[in-house]
């Protein structure tokens, strides 16, 4: 039985609000989707710091 892909082309995207670099949605983000605006663990950190 062939295997269901999805393509990731037609997942959200949002932008990180560090550093403005666009993301994907993520399975393990799916119940807090609305409030994710980072884009992983090192821009959570710096939030405070400015380019």
């Amino acid at each position: 039985m062939p295997r269901k892909t999805l393509s990731k082309e037609h997942l959200p995207v949002k932008y990180c609000v560090v550093c403005g670099l666009p993301f994907k949605w993520r399975k393990k983000w799916k119940r807090v989707w609305e409030n994710v605006k980072y884009c992983g663990e090192r821009c959570r950190r710096n939030k405070h710091k400015s380019k």
